[in-house]
């Protein structure tokens, strides 16, 4: 098992996206208003977290987002930027557990909880190799 003693609970990372007219819920599918778009919110959630923790995992190790509980309760226009935040609330073996929040500059947008789980580089892409098709 990997050593995850430099994680500790109270970690926190942020990652900044801006609201780009290819990140508007009208471009990715999500919804026919031109705001930020729920799954560039999620993006934003997972980079935090990874900002967060992935620069203390040892080598070969990366974390894995499994599990997601948001809301995406304001709308962000284009032209502003989100700063996601993210909080390390909990290490149980190789889950860890993550407080997630949203702004946009003018409100809160949105927030939850975000999981990962700490995987072994090499053996997770051995897993995805053979789950590849046949090349041609």
């Amino acid at each position: 098992m990997a050593d995850l003693s430099k994680l500790s609970v109270g970690l926190t990372g942020t990652y900044q996206m801006v609201v780009t007219r290819e990140r508007l819920a009208t471009i990715v599918g999500s919804g026919n208003a031109p705001v930020f778009a729920s799954p560039m919110m999620v993006a934003a959630f997972e980079a935090a977290c990874v900002a967060a923790v992935e620069h203390l995992l040892p080598d070969g190790y990366q974390s894995l987002g499994t599990h997601l509980d948001v809301t995406h309760a304001a709308p962000s226009p284009e032209g502003l930027t989100v700063t996601a935040t993210a909080e390390l609330t909990a290490i149980t073996g190789r889950k860890l557990t993550f407080s997630v929040t949203g702004h946009d500059g003018k409100e809160t947008i949105g927030g939850g909880t975000h999981t990962r789980v700490v995987v072994d580089t090499p053996r997770f892409m051995q897993r995805v190799d053979a789950k590849a098709p046949a090349q041609r």
